[in-house]
């Protein structure tokens, strides 16, 4: 007879009768006779126990039962996710931690070589090590540096950063913003400046095209000093490396920097624990089926493991690195292909291992209900909501950006608000800017989870609905004491909601009927509708004559609600009798203004 194991045993919060049997080294059957006689406990052999009742049996056995605590993924806990940075800071404390790779997003204006650094680094550090290149193009890659890796997004522009952000997935610890030497600062490198800085992850300028006849780096630098990026060489603590990706020029340079960038940040990870991580990009392939690239934050991905992404399940069936080689396994920082995911998940989505199949089923159908119960978008803050989502814990600081007409009143508003805010809520300026409000500024903000202020400016159309459809909260002020006073009463939870008028419809009169003693205006609806019970006001020769409300509403013998664009009615007014053939009947009703309205 083969002896069975007894003492220490180490058991999780929930067991399934079968699994508990297995860990204790006898049949399912003898687990329930236990439960049963023992202890008069009914279970099946697929039911889930809790730890109470499965440390029982164990001490039955002779074995000393004590709990393990349920592996929670610092990188998905609570509402918002962790950025990278912060994620690996709530894992420090952890045993097993080691270095790992830093993950890079390289961005800057449109043609200063964003594109063209990524494919020199990639022809000259990953060809190199590997015969044959690349033969597939999974969103990123790794190259190898004296000894050490690093990995590279492979979707250069400020856009794909804040569209992971925006979705809670920021995974990047470094930013590398490539600035053309013969162009200087632009305004989209100004952009990816500020996404960086509101990301709080480090920056490496790469000033590009050092090679060109009509390069002035020092102009570059005096600009970047300008907007508060102060280099190295100018007493800052912003690394700046002279390159031409053209030529290959300073390429190895920049890798050094980032290498020691990354040393000074102490990137860590845990391997030894279930993996999470985030989908860089996914798509349907026509042999494969639904295949989604992965960058691994904590823990270690391996074949066969059972994942939950967003509210999809599946399992780990094919695993293939940057070079589509097949592999078994994938570390912190590793971007890896995966196949076994029966649709498409959403880039952005952030991916987890869990312990058997049938917890990532249930995790998967919660997240589905979850986001079916989301009418508008999470966590998203405005001034009506803030004092209450600061007393609930859920904001620290008040993110702004501010969009105006001059500079001036830019730099006022700047001061002011600097003022502001106090220990538990500071207002944190992340974007600054001349002009009209613009997408980019929404995606800013969304991600940011930042409101916007227009100063004697508006948003563009196309802004404006995408302002809606976050849920970002847009405030237009042409008088700076009250930008100050809206916010300062934000922050202590006074601040009351707005409200705008909006034209429901008007009626021309076309005759007037006496009823005894009421006299009852015979119209036509011009536009919109007229409702019983609305707000009016009656126009004659464009002069308001009467503010009131609609008593009555009639077409022929009949009362009804409302009358649309088109129809003639009879209407009463409340407390008036004196109509006149022409008169105009506005109604009008009060809304609250929404976010980004």
């Amino acid at each position: 007879m083969k002896e069975k194991p007894t003492g220490p045993i180490s058991l999780p919060p929930q067991i399934v009768v079968k699994d508990l049997a297995d860990m204790l080294g006898i049949t399912p059957i003898e687990v329930i006779r236990d439960l049963i006689n023992k202890h008069a406990i009914f279970a099946s052999i697929n039911q889930v126990v809790d730890y109470d009742k499965a440390s029982l049996v164990a001490q039955d056995l002779g074995f000393e039962p004590s709990p393990i605590a349920a592996v929670e993924n610092p990188a998905v806990r609570g509402e918002r996710p962790l950025s990278a940075n912060e994620a690996m800071m709530a894992t420090r404390g952890e045993d097993d931690m080691v270095t790992i790779p830093p993950v890079v997003t390289i961005m800057g204006h449109v043609d200063h070589g964003k594109t063209s650094l990524l494919d020199t680094i990639r022809k000259t550090k990953v060809a190199a090590g590997e015969a044959g290149g690349i033969t597939q193009h999974i969103g990123a890659y790794q190259v190898e540096v004296n000894g050490k890796k690093i990995t590279f997004l492979d979707t250069p522009g400020h856009e794909a950063f804040t569209a992971m952000r925006a979705r809670g997935a920021q995974v990047t610890h470094l930013a590398i913003i490539v600035i053309a030497a013969d162009d200087g600062v632009m305004p989209q490198t100004r952009e990816a400046i500020d996404h960086a800085r509101a990301a709080k992850v480090p920056i490496i300028i790469a000033l590009n095209k050092i090679d060109k006849a009509n390069a002035n780096p020092d102009r570059v630098k005096q600009q970047l000093a300008e907007i508060g990026l102060v280099i190295e060489e100018y007493g800052g603590d912003t690394v700046c490396v002279p390159i031409s990706a053209r030529r290959g020029e300073g390429i190895d340079e920049l890798l050094d920097y980032i290498l020691l960038v990354s040393e000074v940040q102490d990137i860590k990870a845990n391997p030894n624990r279930l993996a999470t991580g985030v989908i860089i990009e996914a798509r349907l392939e026509k042999n494969s089926g639904a295949t989604a690239t992965v960058l691994v934050q904590q823990g270690t991905l391996k074949m066969g493991d059972n994942i939950v992404v967003g509210s999809i399940s599946g399992k780990v069936r094919a695993m293939f690195n940057d070079r589509g080689k097949r592999i078994q396994k994938a570390t912190p920082s590793t971007p890896v292909s995966i196949l076994g995911l029966p649709e498409v998940p959403n880039a952005g989505d952030r991916l987890e291992v869990t312990s058997d199949e049938r917890t990532a089923k249930q995790q998967a159908e919660s997240e589905s209900e979850k986001r079916k119960s989301e009418a508008t978008p999470l966590g998203q803050v405005s001034l009506d909501t803030l004092y209450m989502q600061m007393q609930e814990g859920k904001v620290k600081e008040l993110n702004v950006v501010i969009k105006s007409d001059v500079q001036g009143s830019l730099e006022a508003i700047k001061g002011s608000l600097s003022k502001l805010g106090e220990e538990n809520l500071k207002v944190r300026l992340i974007r600054e800017g001349i002009g009209n409000i613009s997408e980019t500024d929404i995606h800013l903000a969304a991600a940011s989870k930042a409101i916007i202020i227009g100063f004697n400016v508006k948003a563009d159309g196309a802004a404006a609905s995408e302002a809606q459809r976050e849920g970002v909260d847009i405030r237009y002020y042409n008088v700076i004491y009250k930008l100050i006073e809206d916010i300062q009463a934000a922050l202590v939870g006074m601040l009351e909601p707005t409200f705008r008028e909006v034209i429901d419809g008007h009626a021309e009169i076309m005759q007037t009927f006496k009823s005894g003693k009421t006299v009852i205006a015979g119209c036509r609806v011009l536009d919109g509708r007229i409702t019983r019970g609305s707000q009016v006001r009656l126009m004659r020769k464009e002069e308001k004559v009467l503010d009131g409300k609609v008593a009555s509403l009639r077409r022929g013998k009949d009362d009804v609600r409302e009358v649309l664009t088109g129809y003639e009615c009879g209407i009463l007014l409340e407390d008036f009798n004196a109509y006149e053939v022409g008169d105009i009947i506005e109604t009008y009703s009060q809304e609250r203004v929404a976010p980004g309205a």
